[in-house]
């Protein structure tokens, strides 16, 4: 994909909506999806968030440690780190969101880092903020 491929997969706009209103929904949508909100600036309207998942396999865990003893190293976690950026614009609010995610092994040490480049994974998130965006109109 081109860079500007990414950026258009990772971009929505929200016509009608204030910044305030569409940050707590993105906020919102990341809570509802397991992340974990370590800083948000109003002002600046940026949002980062991370979300952490145990992926330790036990029969990796053993061969790994049957064969190389005390220096085994195994998969164990994936971080999915999120950055988000939301711009005012008249009367409309555009929303920048990059997920990148981090495989670490047994000792914390990186095995592998991507930045999420699904398609899919950004239209479902979108979605989630589209839900959250409805479900505050609606004062539930």
């Amino acid at each position: 994909m081109s860079q500007m491929q990414i950026r258009e997969m990772q971009t929505r706009n929200y016509d009608g909506k204030n910044n305030i209103a569409t940050m707590k929904a993105v906020i919102n949508a990341l809570q509802d999806d397991g992340f974990i909100v370590k800083n948000a600036d109003k002002d600046l309207g940026f949002i980062q968030a991370t979300k952490e998942l145990d992926i330790e396999d036990g029969s990796e865990r053993f061969t790994s440690t049957f064969f190389n003893g005390a220096q085994a190293r195994w998969r164990k976690n994936v971080i999915t780190e999120c950055s988000a950026n939301l711009s005012g614009m008249g009367n409309s609010t555009k929303i920048r969101i990059i997920f990148q995610s981090k495989t670490l092994d047994n000792m914390g040490n990186p095995i592998d880092i991507q930045q999420v480049n699904d398609l899919k994974y950004y239209q479902e998130f979108f979605a989630k903020v589209d839900k959250s965006l409805f479900i505050e109109k609606q004062g539930l």
